[in-house]
């Protein structure tokens, strides 16, 4: 049996932190977008005695702690699989990059293992699954629910579907242009208590803002404001940030990555080499195959 999940990625403009010992009450508010490149999760059962392999892009995946092997752990934590098993993530975008990456995985193998398996799962709880994977790694707060739904995605309140609450921007289908400079280290930002504090004073008041004003124009200004009072906006991305502004509706850093993305009415970019997708509507979903 085989099947196959198509999950979109998903760029923070703004957060806040939302800290509790429960995972499934911890997370973050804020808001980010949606975008139609992601990551696409294929499974295929195999026999019992056979080992549970992962790739990501053609390449085994032998990290013990990676979401994927940390969301099958929780499945497992649960529920006996009957048989072996091999998951394989497709990444169209940069990894650790701010683009939800590690929620993209762990949403397609949560969604993939219920499925092939026929867990007593509705979709809530398989998103709760990964959410609760992104949580206790460290990898994201907030991007799982935002990927189940898409769009420009108000996260009202913390925590995965079930729980968090959402809400979206109305707006026309526009581009998303993108430009990364390296990855970052989500944890050591979202866990370091003095960025904790930081985040949490910029961003507090930002969704309310936004939620009077519920403009893309707007939310792009208050991710900028975002990214240059918490000063993780470093020399590079700003200049990159700054060239991106003067060509699209509004520019500013994806949370948590040294990536700089813009929301614009056309492709067009002088930018070299740059990320183009349109805003992703649908959320994740399966895919034919």
């Amino acid at each position: 049996m085989k099947c196959s999940i198509f999950v979109p990625s998903h760029i923070t403009g703004f957060f806040q932190i939302i800290d509790n010992p429960n995972p499934v009450k911890k997370g973050s508010r804020g808001a980010g977008v949606v975008m139609d490149k992601g990551v696409i999760t294929t499974l295929k059962s195999s026999r019992k005695d056979e080992k549970i392999t992962v790739k990501i892009n053609g390449k085994i995946d032998r990290l013990p702690d990676s979401i994927t092997q940390k969301t099958i752990e929780l499945i497992q934590q649960k529920f006996s699989l009957d048989s072996g098993f091999k998951i394989e993530h497709e990444v169209q975008v940069p990894i650790g990059c701010g683009f939800g990456t590690s929620a993209a995985c762990a949403l397609g193998t949560s969604l993939g293992l219920s499925h092939l398996f026929n867990l007593p799962f509705n979709h809530n709880k398989a998103a709760e699954i990964a959410h609760n994977a992104e949580v206790i790694l460290g990898t994201g707060l907030g991007d799982l629910i935002a990927e189940t739904c898409g769009g420009i995605v108000l996260r009202i309140k913390e925590g995965p579907p079930g729980f968090g609450k959402l809400n979206q921007i109305i707006t026309e289908p526009l581009y998303v242009i993108a430009h990364t400079n390296g990855d970052m280290d989500t944890s050591s930002i979202i866990q370091n208590p003095v960025h904790q504090k930081r985040i949490n004073q910029t961003g507090s008041g930002m969704l309310k803002s936004l939620l009077k004003e519920p403009r893309p124009e707007k939310f792009m200004s208050l991710s900028r404001q975002f990214a240059e009072k918490t000063s993780l906006m470093n020399k590079e991305i700003k200049e990159m940030v700054d060239l991106l502004d003067d060509e699209t509706i509004g520019a500013s850093m994806a949370m948590l990555g040294n990536t700089a993305f813009a929301l614009s009415k056309t492709p067009d970019s002088s930018i070299e080499n740059p990320i183009v997708g349109k805003i992703d509507f649908c959320g994740s979903r399966f895919r034919e195959i």
